[in-house]
C-alpha cells in the first residue's frame, strides 16, 4: 500500500510537527547537511537548533525515511548552476561520506544527474552507489532521457524504483497522469516485487490509480499554507479568531515542548507559523488516507 513521505524534514520544526500530527513516512534532504562544503548556504532552520541532529531525529521517529541527493535544487532548483563531472562527482562522494560517518538507515535516492551528465554518468554513479553504500536500500530514478531501454535495464536492476512525476508534467502536460500510471503499470507486471515511488508527487488522481501499485509518494504539498497561506484550497487566513485562537490552546502542550527543544522562547508569530503548519499536515494525512489507503 502507498505511503506518502511527507517531505521537508531536514527541517527540525517541521520535523517535530509532522510527528505531532500522526505523520509515520518522512523525507528529508542531504543538501543543508553539506551544502558548505561547497560554499553553498543551506536553508535556515526555522529557528536554528544546533543540539539536534534532524536526520537521527527522523530516523528514530518514523517507521520508514528517505534521504533525497539534493541534485534537483543544485540543477534547477534554488542553486541552480552549471554543474560538470567534478562538481556532481565531489557531491557524491561527500553524500557517501554523510551516510556512512552518520551510520544513517535511510533509504537514499541515488545521484539522478542524467539530464547534464547523460545516462552512462549516471549509470557509473549508480553502480558506485550501491557499492559504497550496501546497507542502505538506494532508489533509483527513471528520467525521460533513459528511454524505454534504459528503463528496462533499470527494472531490472533495481530494487526500488522512483518515477520522477514533476518531469513527466512538464514533458507531456496533457496526458502526464496516465502516463504516470501506464509507467507504474509497466515497471510492476515487468517486475512484480520491485518497490516504486512517486517522486514528488501528492496529485489526487495518480495517488488513486497507484495505490495498489507504488509503494511510496513525496510531496510538500503540505507547506503550502506556511508558504503561500492555502490549505487544500481554502486561505489560511480566512479561520475565525475564536478557531485560531482555540487551535493555539489545544497546541499549547506541544508548543511549550518546542520551546523546550529549542531551548529559548518562540515568538508569537512563530507560534501561529507552527499551528497553521501542524493543522495543514494533519489535514493532508488525512486526505491522503482518503486517497492512498492507511498511512500507519
Amino acid at each position: 500500500m502507498l505511503k506518502v513521505h511527507f517531505a521537508g524534514a531536514e527541517q527540525f520544526t517541521y520535523a517535530q510537527i509532522y510527528r505531532e500530527a500522526g505523520v509515520r513516512y518522512a523525507l528529508f534532504t542531504v543538501f543543508n547537511f553539506i551544502c558548505a562544503d561547497f560554499g553553498i548556504k543551506g536553508t535556515p532552520q526555522q529557528p536554528r537548533v544546533d543540539h539536534i541532529f534532524p536526520p537521527a531525529f527522523v530516523e528514530s521517529r518514523f517507521r520508514h525515511s528517505i534521504m533525497d541527493s539534493g541534485l534537483f535544487t543544485l540543477m534547477f532548483g534554488a542553486h541552480a548552476g552549471k554543474r560538470d563531472r567534478r562538481f556532481i562527482g565531489a557531491w557524491f562522494e561527500r553524500l557517501v561520506d554523510f551516510v556512512r560517518t552518520n551510520r544513517l538507515k535511510s533509504s537514499i535516492v541515488e545521484v539522478d544527474c542524467q539530464k547534464v551528465l547523460g545516462t552512462a554518468e549516471a549509470w557509473r554513479l549508480r553502480e558506485r552507489l550501491r557499492d559504497a553504500l550496501p546497507n542502505n536500500r538506494t532508489i533509483n530514478v527513471f528520467h525521460v532521457e533513459d528511454g524505454r531501454k534504459g528503463l528496462d535495464r533499470l527494472i531490472e536492476f533495481s530494487e526500488y524504483l522512483a518515477i520522477s512525476v514533476p518531469e513527466l508534467r512538464i514533458c507531456r502536460p496533457k496526458t502526464f497522469a496516465q502516463d504516470v500510471e501506464r509507467l507504474a503499470r509497466y515497471v510492476k507486471t515487468r517486475k512484480p516485487e520491485i518497490d516504486l515511488h512517486l517522486l514528488g508527487c501528492t496529485q489526487k488522481n495518480i495517488l488513486r490509480s497507484c495505490r495498489d501499485l507504488a509503494t511510496s509518494a513525496d510531496s510538500t504539498s503540505h507547506q503550502s499554507a506556511t508558504r503561500y497561506g492555502q490549505c487544500l484550497g481554502r486561505r489560511t487566513n480566512s479561520l475565525k479568531p475564536s478557531e485560531r485562537a482555540r487551535l493555539v490552546r489545544e497546541s499549547r502542550p506541544f508548543l511549550e515542548r518546542l520551546e523546550r527543544e529549542f531551548r529559548r522562547p518562540v515568538s508569537p508569530n512563530f507560534k501561529r507559523w507552527v499551528v497553521e503548519a501542524l493543522l495543514a499536515t494533519r489535514l493532508h494525512k488525512r486526505l491522503y488516507e482518503s486517497l492512498a489507503g492507511n498511512q500507519e
